[in-house]
């Protein structure tokens, strides 16, 4: 099942279900207004929603209507939490060296994590406004996870059964700010700016083989200017998503709509690229002894997609953005 959420002048938007080839949608009013509130209510509103699916994906689709990805915000316009993961170790210990951090204890056994602003988050299509090119403005391509309530304590093995929802990620992150938050203890802040989401959020089992082991199995490929950036793959996550969950829930509950990030798609091997700036600059760093890849500039163009191992495009759609000044 594929969700998506429409612009109509309110804060939570209009929650549509959208058909397998993205091309229609059919409006859930009559089941949940919102996202938020079909995370709330999901085991009394998962069979209307999926019953909608079927009618979208019908061949007379009654009541549906086309669907445009520029008429959607993020599938959550904002939700309660969102946390963000560091789960490819390799894209760790590039930045341990880029923002000349000692490694952190513990690295490959217990999960790094952050708690971002969730009140804000930008759709597919929206420009980036940011204050200025000199905060050294980057994309960072990741997946994630949205989530039911999940109690406290829940193991790695039944979080992923709290699991509804999976999303595609371009966590903005402006890194003049990084190595200052990062040493100071308390996390980032200021490096962190809107989220951004590719339009369509869907269930697990609309990846098919694709989700498997807590992980999504597809390729994230960036483009920066219309020039291939990388395309790693997200099996390479050390730490999968119910460990990642686990981790968060270890001493509280986790609200129904909680958003939890894998980190930067990220893979040992050079030749598949990077999913942000500041990684390939740190590859470039070690190869040629200095980076020379800059980071972006306001008009820039950035976009994302998932790609299965055959190059087909995933169900997510298509995060592209135009970073503009504030």
């Amino acid at each position: 099942m594929k969700l998506a959420t429409l612009r109509n002048g309110q804060r939570d938007g209009r929650l549509v279900v959208v058909s397998a080839d993205a091309r229609r949608c059919i409006d859930a009013c009559t089941v949940a207004p919102t996202l938020l509130d079909a995370l709330e209510r999901w085991g009394t509103v998962e069979p209307g929603l999926r019953a909608l699916s079927r009618t979208v994906n019908a061949p007379a689709a009654l009541g549906s209507m086309p669907f445009d990805a520029r008429e959607c915000s993020a599938p959550l316009p904002r939700t309660w939490q969102w946390l963000d993961g560091s789960a490819f170790l390799n894209h760790g210990h590039l930045m341990e060296r880029a923002f000349k951090v000692p490694p952190v204890a513990d690295f490959e056994t217990i999960p790094l994590m952050y708690q971002g602003a969730a009140d804000d988050f930008l759709g597919p299509h929206d420009d980036v406004p940011l204050p200025s090119e000199a905060d050294q403005i980057d994309f960072e391509g990741e997946f994630g996870v949205v989530l039911d309530e999940t109690p406290m304590g829940v193991t790695a093995e039944d979080a992923l059964q709290h699991v509804r929802l999976i999303v595609l990620i371009n966590d903005w992150s402006l890194r003049s700010f990084g190595p200052r938050e990062a040493k100071s203890g308390f996390g980032f802040l200021q490096a962190k700016p809107s989220t951004a989401f590719a339009p369509v959020a869907v269930t697990p089992d609309e990846l098919g083989p694709a989700w498997r082991g807590g992980r999504v199995h597809l390729r994230l490929q960036t483009q920066r200017n219309g020039e291939w950036f990388g395309h790693p793959h997200g099996c390479a996550m050390h730490f999968h998503f119910g460990q990642l969950i686990a981790h968060a829930a270890r001493t509280r509950k986790l609200s129904a709509g909680t958003l939890i990030g894998s980190g930067t798609v990220s893979n040992a091997e050079v030749d598949v690229g990077s999913s942000c700036v500041a990684e390939r600059r740190m590859v470039e760093a070690l190869a040629e002894g200095a980076p020379h890849t800059p980071f972006l500039r306001f008009g820039e163009r950035v976009r994302m997609v998932a790609l299965d191992d055959q190059g087909h495009p995933g169900p997510f759609g298509v995060i592209d953005q135009t970073v503009a000044l504030a």
